[in-house]
């Protein structure tokens, strides 16, 4: 009797792509294994319109954890960057697959770049992240809250009212065949990207090693050291995936480069850092940088409210 292993995901477009891309790998890793997509509503999928600071941390996550922990799923597949630093007890990121490009994307209605869109552009994001990069860079943007899904986003910038630019994450566009919307790709050592953003995680319950073991081909360990590293450094400055602030990793030859800012979201004030070493220590330098930015003021940035935030 062929097994059935039950794959969570959210319901959105790129949700479902991304989960299909992983469930064809699983199947390919295990062919006498059946795996059947189970799809879950979240919270923030519910609630589109209001700030994420508002809707509440983990607003992708909580509800594909209830189903993994009460055994209506066995795996959960999340875009990393929605994931808490810290899983939950009961919960193991069993295998995180080969990263898509992690960079942000600008896509303006005119073609202009975002150096050349006109004195007081209309930018819509979703991201307290975003708006700070954005106004460190044009403190004379007019930053829009702009939430939904990317097919939902686009349509809003294509509207005959729409901001003149929206920022989107490049891998979303990618895995849903939408890369020649891109106007400009934003370089994370400046535009530092989201924790994880681009990466996958394929979630599992702590001690189900059978499901585990199903799950871990799918493991790219270069980017694990990268996310691990990043997800280390949010730990570390206790800023969540809807706060100002971020690191960014990346691997090469054994050595391992990260990037971090935290900020207010207003971009009034920015703090930078960067760290460089073996890939081993990958963690450990990421540790540090968090504590150089907090010893910097950092702490004191991340606990001013961001729009929308009680």
């Amino acid at each position: 009797m062929t097994r059935t292993i039950r794959v969570g995901t959210r319901g959105s477009d790129l949700a479902l792509a991304q989960t299909g891309l992983v469930i064809k790998s699983l199947q390919d890793a295990n062919p006498g294994v059946a795996f059947e997509r189970v799809i879950i509503s979240t919270r923030g999928d519910r609630d589109q319109t209001s700030p994420l600071a508002r809707v509440g941390y983990g607003v992708f996550v909580s509800e594909l954890e209830s189903a993994l922990s009460n055994g209506e799923v066995d795996i959960a597949v999340h875009s990393l960057k929605d994931m808490p630093s810290t899983l939950g007890a009961g919960f193991e990121i069993a295998a995180v697959p080969y990263r898509e490009d992690p960079r942000d994307a600008l896509i303006s209605r005119s073609g202009a770049s975002l150096a050349e869109l006109p004195q007081g552009a209309r930018v819509g994001t979703g991201s307290a992240r975003r708006k700070s990069l954005l106004l460190d860079r044009r403190r004379d943007l007019q930053v829009e809250q702009l939430r939904g899904n990317v097919p939902t986003r686009l349509s809003k910038l294509d509207a005959e009212n729409g901001p003149d630019a929206i920022v989107l994450a490049a891998a979303g566009l990618k895995r849903l065949g939408l890369q020649d919307r891109i106007t400009e790709y934003l370089a994370c050592h400046d535009f530092v990207s989201a924790v994880g953003q681009g990466a996958l995680a394929i979630e599992v319950r702590a001690g189900d090693e059978e499901t585990a073991t199903l799950v871990r081909p799918l493991q790219h360990d270069g980017t694990r050291g990268e996310v691990d590293a990043e997800r280390a450094f949010l730990a570390t400055i206790e800023g969540g995936c809807s706060a100002p602030v971020s690191a960014h990793a990346k691997l090469r030859d054994g050595q391992i480069s990260i990037n971090a800012f935290a900020g207010l979201e207003d971009g009034s004030r920015v703090l930078r850092g960067s760290r460089k070493g073996t890939a081993a220590d990958g963690v450990s330098l990421a540790i540090d940088l968090a504590n150089e930015l907090l010893k910097a003021g950092a702490g004191d940035l991340l606990r001013v409210p961001t729009d929308g935030a009680k």
